[in-house]
């Protein structure tokens, strides 16, 4: 899987993301999702992240 990236401007900071696959999506300072800087690329919940953010704001 690519690595998933956040667009921070479309990002409403639901947090489903932080929920759906807490290995791979924090929220930053900003209240933003954000991939951690450890995250388990190769996670298979990334998909379900990317499919059920409300504003389509993942991508990978």
């Amino acid at each position: 899987m690519a690595n998933p990236t956040v667009d921070k401007d479309l990002c409403i900071s639901c947090a489903l993301c932080t929920q759906i696959c807490p290995e791979v999506f924090e929220l930053g300072a900003d209240g933003k999702a954000e991939v951690k800087g450890d995250a388990d690329l190769n996670a298979a919940c990334i998909q379900d992240a990317v499919d059920q953010c409300p504003v389509g704001a993942i991508s990978a």
